[in-house]
């Protein structure tokens, strides 16, 4: 069944055309995850779904007597109503397209139910005002009142933001087992490859279609786009046959030739397949000296809780480090100790005199107190990265503002307009520019995947992969974390932290074989500091742990360490014999193309051996050179 139709909408918006033509569906039953690129148009899409705005031209077309209810991006309450007293108002006026009136035992169930999902996510003072909640708290209220009575249509916009793993767990759980018809906008990937059974994409004012998750969705679209691309080969070879043609000059101005004429300026007028523009830019970081960030013993409490307890580590060069837990365990607060916003209550923050700490936090300035972080509407766009740096010295050398803001998605036609015309979305990217112009050697990323597309954080993580510099980052989204982070700390009851090596499907997999949960026990040495580790029970952290863990004062090798760091040299003096040994071997088989291929195959693997080899004695050495200067 059809519950409701978009055909042929165009919208334009602060002089910005969003739609031209562009059409969606959806069927009884259907889970439709929308995505692009920030500004293009996805909330307002779902707000022309719900019917809380109409298209400038087009139509919308609903089933009779659907009821939808929708989830904004920044919903509002009374702030003197309590937290029970708005969710189940929002709960019994927030559908629309119908209104209906409750009976007492329905507001009681109504009640008992809000109660038992407001816990799930976090919320339990159900006497709190509204008006003392964050914007975080007060979207899991909306997301609550939303859930909370049957609809039609269940209309998202980004339900993940400020939901922690657990409560993002219970939320993809409770949305896959849901009857009813769903769109919704998230840029949490594993979330639309678990939950969705469509994807459409909007892009340059037009929409696509897949009829599958995300996963089928980036293999169905490069699908796409190579054969856009392989029909403007097929005219571009034409069009060459075509303009040898015109060259020779017709002969008689036959219809036969008029015709020619005529398919020729067809084909040269034809434009070139739009394929989506990347966010690419080349690493930009300063030199690091031997000291980097070092936290000695840092505890910190607010009243009886006590978010952060006897906490050391020492970042070292390139580390891939994620913190994770609950939401007001402490993780932010770490974030701004280690950046000097705010001093723990014993213990110390050290940071090396070449260290350069970008930090790109969760919301953007609005203070003008703030100096160049503070993100003034009236401001342009250029002038707001001018105030950082007008120029950047990248690997491919100097590169101004302005061209760093083309690669940011910024075209130059848009550099010179108000901030205020932005979407929340495209503000958070300027910001991101902004933090990465100021050349940090250290980056500090707290929730980065809070409202940035898709596009955008994909080559956020190529990025980093390229990046010379400390990653420290903050972050709920499960995909992020795997796809960047090397070492996870998660907290635990009491402000203790607990190391877990790889990013967050290990960390899962690891408390899954320990049979534990995040709440439970803190941090012992003796259990683990790497999974898999022979040297998991000894009193030291195993292998490559870099952290100078609760009650030890100084850095040391493991045992295995020591071992390996008395032969590491021997070892890659052997592999790079071997290469040659190899290489001597290539020039006796040119002409036997199968022993050749053999021999290149068993060159790559040794090369790759080497180059780890090489990264890991790099590391001993540094670790032996700590400890020395001790």
């Amino acid at each position: 069944m059809n519950l409701l139709a978009v055909e042929n909408i165009t919208k334009v918006y602060t002089e910005r055309k969003l739609f031209d033509g562009a059409s969606f569906y959806l069927q009884d039953g259907e889970k439709v995850g929308i995505i692009g690129i920030n500004g293009t148009g996805k909330s307002t899409l779902l707000k022309i779904i719900a019917g809380l705005e109409e298209p400038d031209d087009g139509q919308v077309i609903r089933a009779n007597h659907v009821v939808i209810r929708y989830l904004p991006q920044m919903p509002e309450f009374d702030p003197d109503a309590t937290v029970l007293e708005s969710v189940l108002s929002y709960a019994q006026t927030g559908s629309t397209h119908k209104k209906e009136s409750r009976e007492a035992h329905e507001i009681w169930n109504l009640e008992s139910t809000a109660k038992s999902m407001l816990t799930k996510l976090g919320v339990t003072d159900f006497e709190e005002k509204t008006g003392h909640l964050s914007g975080g708290q007060r979207k899991r209220l909306a997301l609550v009142a939303v859930l909370l009575t049957p609809c039609d249509v269940l209309i998202l916009d980004e339900p993940t933001n400020h939901l922690d793993s657990d409560m993002a767990e219970w939320l993809e759980n409770y949305l896959k087992s849901y009857k009813g018809a769903m769109v919704m906008v998230t840029h949490d990937r594993y979330f639309l490859d678990s939950v969705c059974n469509r994807i459409v994409e909007i892009d340059k004012g037009k929409t696509y279609s897949y009829e599958t998750n995300y996963s089928g969705y980036l293999t169905a679209k490069q699908e796409r786009e190579d054969i856009a691309w392989a029909g403007e080969r097929k005219r571009q070879s034409i069009l060459r046959k075509e303009i040898e043609w015109m060259k020779r000059g017709a002969r008689a101005r036959s219809t036969k030739q008029k015709a020619h004429i005529e398919r020729y300026e067809k084909l040269h007028d034809q434009k070139a397949p739009e394929i989506d523009q990347k966010l690419e830019m080349s690493s930009i970081s300063t030199r690091m000296g031997k000291t980097t960030v070092e936290l000695d013993h840092i505890h910190k409490a607010y009243g009886d809780k006590v978010l952060i307890n006897d906490f050391s580590y020492i970042f070292l060069k390139n580390d891939r480090i994620g913190f994770i837990g609950k939401n007001g365990c402490g993780k932010t607060t770490l974030m701004k100790m280690i950046d000097h916003r705010i001093e723990p209550d014993s213990g110390t923050v050290t940071i090396g005199q070449t260290i350069r700490i970008g930090y790109y936090t969760q919301e953007i300035e609005q203070d003008a107190s703030a100096g160049i972080a503070y993100m003034d509407p009236k401001m342009k766009v250029i002038d707001y990265i001018k105030n950082t740096a007008e120029y950047v010295r990248t690997e491919d050398g100097l590169v101004s503002a302005s061209a760093m803001l083309e690669k940011f998605l910024f075209p130059t036609s848009e550099q010179y307009s108000a901030i205020a015309k932005l979407s929340g979305g495209e503000k958070r990217r300027l910001n991101l520019l902004r933090v990465l112009m100021e050349a940090p050697n250290v980056l500090i990323l707290d929730e980065p995947t809070n409202d940035l597309d898709i596009t955008t954080l994909t080559i956020l993580e190529d990025y980093l992969d390229h990046y010379d510099g400390i990653v420290i980052t903050v972050s709920h989204d499960r995909y992020f974390l795997d796809r960047i982070v090397r070492r996870i700390f998660a907290f635990e009851e009491g402000g203790e932290l607990r190391q877990y090596e790889g990013g967050y499907t290990d960390y899962m997999l690891r408390r899954e074989a320990e049979g534990t949960s995040q709440e439970a026990g803190s941090f012992s040495r003796k259990e683990n500091t790497k999974s898999g580790s022979s040297d998991a029970q000894t009193s030291t952290p195993a292998t490559d742990s870099r952290a100078t863990w609760t009650h030890e004062k100084k850095l040391k090798f493991t045992y295995k360490e020591q071992k390996e760091y008395e032969v590491i040299e021997d070892e890659i003096a052997q592999l790079e014999e071997k290469m040659d040994e190899i290489d001597r071997e290539m020039e006796q088989y040119t002409s036997d193309f199968v022993k050749l291929g053999e021999l290149t195959k068993e060159k790559t693997e040794v090369e790759n051996l080497l180059e780890e080899k090489m990264d890991r004695w790099a590391y001993l050495e540094e670790l032996a050179a700590r400890i020395a200067a001790q």
